[in-house]
């Protein structure tokens, strides 16, 4: 009979085989003789944007990134953080909460409950932090379980929605630009609002593509009234919803908008963890659940189970990040509204192989763990 240690270590060479078994091209695996601990391992890695991204508060070229590995027997499962300027999160807060993450304590990656419950002591906030060694101990563990995580959560792949691919604001002529190179590829898009520009930025989409639209505000519109009837006009227009039209303090207001609304409001800013979901019953339709808001693919998997029982709606998105981040969050999608998963499309320099999207749908990798392959 096999031991506990000989029976993980044949486990992860099966786990290795399975990835293999799914990879184009040469990719080998390092498996070397365990210690039977956890080694946590990162280092920075910027994003690069393929477009100058705006929204209604900022722009960017560039988003800071931090890559995480987690080796155990063998085999690694890998995580990130990824830092937008909103979060408040930089490279220096994000390595200097993983070196306060002591692993050795732990016996193995199996006790996940254990594990992020302690991760998530060791500080109020560092949410991406959090969700970095969140999404590599997923992966670590699928890889050793030998199965993909939307099946230990018994979700059907095929119920993957479609994701929307984000048009930033930006000048007309750009703006017709993103949307041709987005057309025949996606079958609804994202467009960022909430400036004087709106119905500027709508009609010339509408110049180039009826597919349908979501539109996030990101806080942007300031009077319930005018938001309400842009709402309606943009109904008018082909728009399925609306994301964080008022600023987060604006509880009440987004109550009375959400009351009166022909379209869907979701709230972005104004969701962050779990915790966060009761108070947005009545004034929100919905919640878009990000990774790196909500400390990983643990606490996301909670905040459906809680929208579902609130009767709310559910989202899933992403910030600008590699295919790994990415697709930790699709793992979710087959238990989802709606996919804003489009980070990883938006940059010139993903390490991993993952999640794709095929004829605009999301289409998840039949490989363990979050389903990566190193570039």
């Amino acid at each position: 009979m096999q031991n506990r240690r000989d029976f993980l270590k044949t486990t992860a060479l099966a786990a290795a085989g399975v990835a293999l078994a799914g990879c184009k091209g040469p990719q080998s695996f390092n498996i070397v003789k365990g210690d039977g601990k956890m080694h946590l391992k990162f280092f920075p890695y910027e994003l690069k944007l393929t477009h100058t991204f705006t929204v209604s508060s900022y722009s960017r070229t560039t988003t800071p990134d931090v890559q995480v590995e987690i080796e155990y027997e063998g085999v690694t499962g890998y995580g990130e953080a990824s830092m937008p300027p909103y979060l408040g999160q930089s490279v220096e807060s994000v390595t200097a909460f993983l070196q306060k993450v002591d692993l050795s304590r732990f016996s193995g990656p199996f006790q996940l409950e254990d594990i992020l419950a302690y991760v998530d002591s060791l500080s109020p906030a560092d949410s991406a932090a959090k969700a970095a060694v969140d999404i590599a101990l997923h992966d670590l563990v699928g890889k050793l379980i030998g199965q993909p995580w939307y099946r230990i959560w018994g979700l059907n792949p095929a119920k993957a929605p479609s994701t929307t691919y984000t048009i930033g604001i930006d000048t007309p002529e750009v703006v017709r630009e993103k949307t041709l190179e987005a057309a025949g590829r996606f079958n609804i898009l994202k467009v960022k609002v909430g400036l004087d520009t709106d119905e500027e930025m709508i009609r010339t989409i509408r110049s180039v593509t009826d597919v349908p639209l979501a539109v996030d505000a990101n806080q942007g519109w300031k009077d319930r009234s005018k938001a309400l009837e842009e709402i309606f006009w943009l109904k008018e227009q082909g728009i399925v919803m609306v994301e964080q039209p008022l600023p987060v303090n604006r509880l009440d207001d987004t109550a009375w908008l959400t009351e009166r609304s022909p379209l869907p409001i979701f709230a972005d800013e104004s969701v962050q963890r779990l915790k966060d979901v009761p108070a947005l019953k009545g004034a929100f339709h919905g919640i878009n659940i990000k990774l790196m808001k909500c400390t990983g693919m643990r606490e996301a998997w909670k905040m459906v189970s809680l929208a579902r029982a609130l009767d709310m709606k559910v989202m899933v998105g992403c910030m600008t990040e590699t295919s790994c981040a990415v697709s930790a969050a699709a793992q979710l999608s087959p238990a989802v509204d709606f996919a804003d998963l489009d980070g990883n499309l938006l940059i010139d320099n993903d390490r991993f192989s993952g999640v794709k999207v095929v004829d605009g749908k999301l289409t998840l990798p039949d490989r363990p763990g979050i389903g990566l392959q190193l570039l």
